[in-house]
């Protein structure tokens, strides 16, 4: 009787112990392992544009601009005429935005295109809500603003007071850009 006594309290004392020791283990474990849970820790797909520039100083005529209307806006910029890669670009906008849920009504979608018109039709068809423009002096900016290793076109992030926010690479996962920007409106107080 004795006997089980004793080992129900040696059972009773090791739980106890790893109560306390458990937690401490596991931080040991993390921080040795290099796995860093700090919040700071998270990595951004997109590409910070520092100095944050203000497109209505640069470009107040910008056509940009008047679009906005006080929301976030991600935009395509494609130089070319839009061709299989532009045209997926612009699925993985919209879906970018759909991704959205809720705060999708707080995000406007752009595309930004060269001299060559895109097709009517296939943005009436799959792209409703799209606003399309051409304005070269933006075009030049984004491409001045963007990290020269990056490459042309790609994905803008403006927010709703006309700052210039962040890059995103032309083949990005468009999870990725969905978790920075939803990251963004979480925090943002605006648009």
């Amino acid at each position: 009787m004795t006997e089980i006594r004793k080992g129900k309290g040696r059972v009773q004392l090791l739980l106890v112990a790893a109560v306390f020791i458990g937690p401490l283990a596991l931080a040991a474990w993390l921080y040795f392992a290099g796995q860093d849970m700090t919040p700071g820790s998270r990595t951004n797909s997109g590409a910070l544009l520092e100095p944050i520039v203000n497109l209505g100083d640069l470009l107040p005529e910008s056509p940009l601009l008047a679009s906005g209307d006080g929301r976030w806006v991600l935009l395509y910029a494609n130089e070319g005429a839009c061709d299989e890669a532009c045209a997926y670009s612009l699925y993985t906008l919209r879906q970018s935005r759909l991704m959205l849920g809720k705060e999708m009504d707080r995000l406007l979608r752009v595309f930004l295109h060269g001299d060559t018109a895109p097709d009517t039709v296939l943005l009436a068809e799959e792209h409703a809500g799209l606003i399309t423009l051409q304005d070269s002096d933006l075009k030049d900016l984004l491409e001045n603003k963007k990290p020269a290793n990056l490459d042309t076109g790609g994905y803008y992030l403006v927010d709703p007071l006309g700052n210039l926010v962040l890059y995103f690479h032309p083949d990005i996962d468009p999870g990725a850009m969905v978790e920075d920007i939803k990251h963004l409106l979480e925090y943002s107080r605006i648009g």
